[in-house]
């Protein structure tokens, strides 16, 4: 995790909206990301994240 100096980004999955550092509910938010379009691609990297947890899981690992 970064250091509390370093700037931190957030997704809000319930607004949909990028967060600059903690501003919503732990259970609203995906995070932390190093930058805003990191941020921003929130939806998209857990998609990507799940569909390779099914197909390992479909091979058995």
């Amino acid at each position: 995790m970064a250091d509390d100096r370093e700037q931190q980004w957030w997704f809000n999955h319930k607004t949909g909206e990028v967060e600059e550092g903690r501003q919503s509910l732990g259970s609203d938010r995906d995070g932390p990301y190093a930058s805003r379009e990191e941020a921003a691609r929130a939806p998209e990297i857990a998609r990507e994240r799940a569909r390779r947890w099914a197909e390992e899981e479909a091979e058995g690992r």
